[in-house]
């Protein structure tokens, strides 16, 4: 199992306790950060269980849009922002019950930094459609539980 990026995981339930407070409810952790990959872990408790006693489908929309959202915030930040994203629609694929903490992923980094680049040379609005995967490796081990498909739009403030 990954361990927990403490401060990283503070900031973002700091960030979520005055934005996005049904976010902070959900009290995700942050596994791992980087350029090209963000990892994040929803815990399964009981705010997080549905009736069949999975992981309700709406806390696993939250870890999916913290992912993908994290690290484009992440990489935002590293250009010196001055740029504005939202998320345009969402498909998600439920494969198996998650029935243990799921581990969100989103390996789109270097999509998400072009994306960035050809929004900062076009002055436009740019989209690209991200994945994230979700497993539960205290169950199913790398083998994913579910898929999501989203379509990051970022452009430059006004």
């Amino acid at each position: 199992m990954s361990k927990i990026l403490w401060r990283e995981t503070l900031l973002l339930w700091l960030y979520t306790f005055f934005n996005i407070p049904m976010i902070f409810w959900a009290r995700p952790k942050m596994l791992e950060i980087s350029d090209t990959r963000a990892v994040l872990k929803i815990p399964f408790r009981r705010r997080t269980k549905n009736h069949v006693n999975s992981m309700y489908f709406g806390a696993l929309c939250v870890g999916c849009d913290l992912a993908a959202g994290i690290l484009a915030m992440h990489l935002i930040r590293k250009v010196g922002g001055g740029y504005v994203f939202i998320f345009k629609d969402f498909h998600a694929e439920f494969l198996k019950r998650c029935e243990g903490d799921v581990y969100f992923t989103c390996n789109e980094g270097n999509l998400i930094a072009k994306t960035i680049e050809n929004a900062r040379q076009t002055n436009a609005r740019q989209n690209v459609e991200l994945n994230v995967i979700g497993t539960v490796p205290s169950k199913f081990g790398d083998e994913p539980v579910c898929h999501f498909k989203l379509t990051l739009s970022i452009k430059q403030k006004d």
